[in-house]
């Protein structure tokens, strides 16, 4: 039997550092709020004259608070912002405008599906975020529980938001699909309905 060399011992394993995981976690949120508020004012951008465009301008203005608002904790626990990573989070959103849509060069119905279905997705996870951090503020006296359960409502609300111009846009692009409901009555003679997503 072989014996382990006198005044050796197995390597141990260091611990997690609970404060670098955070700093990624944070910088990981922080690089989404970026490529989501850019993805926000773009889809804003496209629907300015039709009836969304005011509810679109008001979520991008929120998103870019709640960017700012994720700066302060950052600052409030001494956690660095990873420019790096916030560059590469520009980028990704920059390639995320070549998602296929079923046209070549310009938009189409299936555009705001998709836009809005990445919206949701980026609100969910930041609803995620101000949920972990409410949590945390218990038992950390440099979060504000109070701020963090305002910044989850509202995320709540902007959800609810984003699911309900969702839903308008998945009926205007997939109306007429096989087993999709069927067109409401169209509107009175004599009247033009505002075209967008709530028309």
């Amino acid at each position: 039997m072989e014996h382990r060399r006198s005044g050796t011992s197995p390597k141990k394993r260091s611990a997690p550092d609970p404060h670098r995981l955070l700093g990624i976690y944070l910088n990981d949120h922080l690089t989404g709020a970026g490529a989501g508020l850019a993805l926000v004012k773009r889809t804003a951008r496209a629907h300015r004259d039709t009836d969304a465009g005011p509810r679109l301008a008001a979520l991008a203005e929120e998103v870019a608070e709640d960017r700012d608002s994720l700066r302060e904790v950052m600052l409030a626990l001494d956690v660095p912002a990873n420019n790096l990573r916030m560059l590469m989070g520009a980028a990704v959103a920059q390639a995320g405008r070549l998602k296929p849509n079923g046209r070549l060069l310009s938009r189409s119905p299936l555009s705001d599906v998709l836009e809005l279905e990445a919206i949701r997705l980026g609100v969910e996870g930041k609803k995620e975020l101000w949920r972990a951090l409410h949590t945390l503020a218990r038992s950390n006296p440099l979060l504000d529980a109070e701020a963090m359960g305002r910044l989850l409502a509202r995320a709540e609300r902007q959800a609810d938001t984003v699911e309900a111009l969702r839903l308008k846009a998945v009926g205007r692009a997939l109306r007429g699909a096989p087993g999709a409901a069927p067109a409401p009555p169209r509107h009175s003679a004599g009247r033009t309905p505002k075209a967008g997503w709530a028309s």
